[in-house]
């Protein structure tokens, strides 16, 4: 199948998150929402790199890391697809991967403003209660 739908990928370079990290959680959620379907191409490393603005190598290390999870197939000579269906656990282990993500870039700046554990895990707890709170509201 030579099927090459656009990638529509959003990088924030001011986040903290790495750029790799944002292109992998990007495919990742278009595959899990349908935008990306199984037998998608993908574009190539160089091409993506070039639309992004980004170096090569990131682009690559981000495909690399979604080819060993078993998302996306990469041939050489032929190029990059998705795989036919994420197993579930390759599913958790990317959703894994993303919560590091997201929580050492919260660690690292909560650790340069020079915030305490103690202050941080209070955080962690005030704003989980309130979004609980907030969903509850919501479905009400």
């Amino acid at each position: 199948m030579d099927n090459k739908p656009p990638v529509t990928l959003h990088l924030d370079f001011k986040s903290g998150l790495p750029i790799y990290t944002q292109i992998m959680n990007q495919i990742q959620q278009q595959v899990s929402g349908g935008t990306l379907k199984p037998g998608d191409q993908l574009p190539t490393v160089r091409a993506l790199a070039s639309e992004l603005r980004v170096n090569f190598n990131t682009v690559a290390r981000a495909y690399r890391l979604l080819d060993e999870a078993g998302l996306i197939s990469t041939q050489q000579g032929r190029g990059t697809y998705i795989m036919e269906k994420t197993p579930p656990e390759v599913e958790k282990k990317l959703r894994t991967e993303t919560l590091r993500a997201l929580a050492r870039q919260y660690l690292g700046e909560a650790k340069r403003l020079d915030f305490s554990d103690a202050e941080i895990a209070q955080m962690l707890r005030d704003q989980s209660k309130s979004w609980k709170e907030t969903q509850a509201d919501d479905s009400e």
